[in-house]
């Protein structure tokens, strides 16, 4: 097997990463008024420079910035849309793990206008990032444009602005293009888009919650492939874009469970990505034979690694694993990554600082003795 010189590489990781405790107290002087913008982006920029040096010494061929300068993986990104503005509801996701119940919950949303792109989202952030990468490819996570409808749903849209529903997800996918192509114009050339839907939808229970709301959960996840197809379109050929499918990851704990087998056949058979980070930590994934839908071309990059505890995977055992996905996709499309971020919110995962690199050296080294 050869190294892979374009993304997603063999070994991968998903982006957020947890936040130091510099910069933890950074954001609690800010939020106090102690600390002025400035001096919060200082802090995160010295927080930036160190975890990017840490990638790259690991020997991870793409790095990220940690996600560090965003509250959430997704709402930071999602609010910077034109058109889309915060309201008072609140968002609730029902989060759970060993420990009992737990809930994310964030400001709602709501489509007061046209849905645009006034300006490109977390430009200065790739501009940064992409200064302080010598060895490794920068890397840009976003939330795909399905996050914008799965959650608050369609009811979220002002139907005195977008009375035709059709011309609500022509415009959502438009303002994505317009990202794309922005970022493709500072450079960018690994893009992310990640979206927990596509994962829920296998889930039961979050498709009736869906149609509880009186919309065809059955049928969102072909939506979804069709918005994010039309957003992705006229990406450069140069530029690289893969999607990241989790259920759920808030202070170690998620929300749904399932294999991949509700989504599987149009997920891998029609997404116009070049690879699809997915969650297989646990059984509460499912099993590898939805991969069997993967076409020739494109890569899976297995999350196989745990970001929900700091307990140490077996390598023997991950390249068993490795071993068995290989049947249903051939090894030379699979890779190796975490399941999940290890920091998907700013609070982070019930892990150390020293047991996140641990991780990320064992993803390393495990794809170098299965794949060279």
């Amino acid at each position: 097997m050869q190294r892979r010189t374009e993304p997603p590489f063999r070994a991968d990781h998903v982006g957020s990463l947890l936040r130091p405790p510099a910069l933890l107290s950074a954001r609690e002087r800010f939020a106090a008024g102690t600390l002025d913008a400035d001096g919060l982006r200082a802090v995160e920029d010295e927080a930036i420079r160190d975890v990017v040096a840490m990638q790259e010494e690991i020997g991870l061929q793409s790095a990220t910035d940690g996600e560090f300068r965003r509250t959430s993986w997704h709402m930071d990104f999602i609010y910077q849309l034109g058109g889309i503005v915060k309201t008072e509801e609140q968002i609730r996701v029902s989060m759970h793990n060993a420990e009992g119940e737990k809930a994310f919950t964030t400001a709602g949303l709501a489509v007061r206008d046209k849905v645009r792109l006034d300006e490109p989202i977390f430009a200065d952030a790739y501009r940064y990032l992409a200064s302080l990468t010598t060895t490794a490819t920068p890397k840009l996570t976003i939330p795909s444009p399905s996050m914008v409808h799965y959650r608050a749903g369609i009811g979220a849209v002002d139907r005195s602005v977008y009375p035709d529903v059709e011309e609500f997800w022509s415009d959502l996918s438009a303002a994505y293009a317009a990202q794309v192509r922005a970022m493709a114009d500072l450079g960018c050339r690994y893009l992310q888009l990640d979206d927990t839907s596509l994962a829920y939808l296998n889930d039961p229970a979050h498709r009736a919650q869906i149609a509880a709301r009186g919309e065809d959960a059955d049928h969102a996840h072909l939506r979804y492939i069709k918005q994010i197809n039309a957003a992705v379109a006229d990406r450069p050929e140069g530029m690289r874009i893969t999607t990241h499918m989790c259920r759920g990851n808030y202070r170690s704990a998620w929300a749904a469970e399932g294999g991949y087998d509700f989504v599987a056949e149009a997920l891998f058979g029609e997404l116009d990505v070049d690879g699809f980070f997915c969650e297989f930590d646990d059984e509460r994934s499912g099993g590898f034979a939805p991969l069997r839908f993967v076409p020739p071309g494109k890569q899976v990059v297995l999350g196989l690694v745990t970001t929900k505890t700091g307990e140490l995977e077996d390598p023997d055992d991950l390249k068993r694993r490795i071993d068995e996905a290989s049947k249903y996709v051939p090894l030379d499309q699979l890779c190796l990554s975490p399941q999940c971020g290890f920091s998907s919110t700013v609070e982070g995962n019930a892990l150390t600082l020293e047991e996140e690199v641990a991780k990320l050296r064992l993803i390393v080294q495990v794809a170098e003795d299965v794949w060279g």
